[in-house]
């Protein structure tokens, strides 16, 4: 059973037994070990939180990803992934939480930023998407050039150079978007499977989006993993 602090409040286990046991049956699909490891979730699960703010919560998920083994570095490429998609203020909420979670942090010594070289920004982007780069990036490398190359930089740290494996790395994303009911997610299920995802694991981390987001996160991308003849994500 979850330690959950929602299953002490009293009124839902006067009035609402089988929104708890509910809550509880996802909840033991987060915490343990399935097709994704539990320690991994709890990380996902916890960049979630900060996703909708509930910073409360994403403490409670940090220290039980912790607890669970969850590394320093491993955990370092839920802040590189909040810099990319939420900006400054979510990845400095997540690095007072990585401070406040880990005894010693240890980290790396500081390394030079890279710069794009030419033509590498849209190599990059027609290598991942098959070619067809989305209307957002083709209008931000005709139009701010410069800023396409950064775009390009922050998707290399979010996924290629993240301290996760590639398809853990996808799957971060996922959890993610997911807490943010993004249509964005089906470009990372497409790259999840790509990188070798299977579609447990997939459904797995967008579950690691319900503590905070609810089951909305579900309803929002669970559809994009049926066949494409049912309207999925093609493969």
């Amino acid at each position: 059973m979850t330690t959950s602090p929602l299953m002490n409040v009293a009124l839902l286990r006067g009035h609402a037994p089988y929104t708890l046991a509910g809550f509880a049956a996802f909840r033991s699909v987060i915490e343990t070990d399935g097709a994704i490891p539990a320690r991994l979730k709890a990380l996902f699960a916890a960049v979630a939180a900060v996703d909708r703010r509930h910073l409360d919560l994403a403490r409670r998920e940090m220290l039980r990803g912790v607890t669970l083994g969850l590394t320093p570095k491993e955990a370092t490429a839920g802040l590189i992934v909040l810099t990319s998609l939420r900006g400054e203020a979510a990845a400095i909420d997540f690095a007072m939480i990585l401070e406040e979670s880990f005894d010693d942090l240890d980290p790396p010594s500081p390394q030079p930023l890279p710069s794009a070289g030419e033509g590498e920004a849209e190599a990059n982007f027609r290598s991942y998407w098959a070619g067809a780069i989305p209307a957002p990036l083709a209008q931000l490398m005709r139009l701010v050039p410069e800023a396409a190359d950064a775009y390009y930089l922050m998707r290399r740290g979010s996924i290629d150079a993240n301290p996760l494996s590639p398809k853990h790395g996808e799957l971060l994303l996922l959890a993610i978007l997911a807490a943010g009911y993004s249509p964005m997610a089906a470009t990372h299920i497409r790259g999840a499977r790509n990188a070798g995802a299977t579609d447990k694991e997939i459904a797995e981390a967008v579950l690691c989006a319900v503590p905070a987001a609810g089951i909305a996160a579900w309803m929002a991308v669970g559809g994009m993993l049926a066949t494409p003849d049912e309207g999925g994500v093609p493969r």
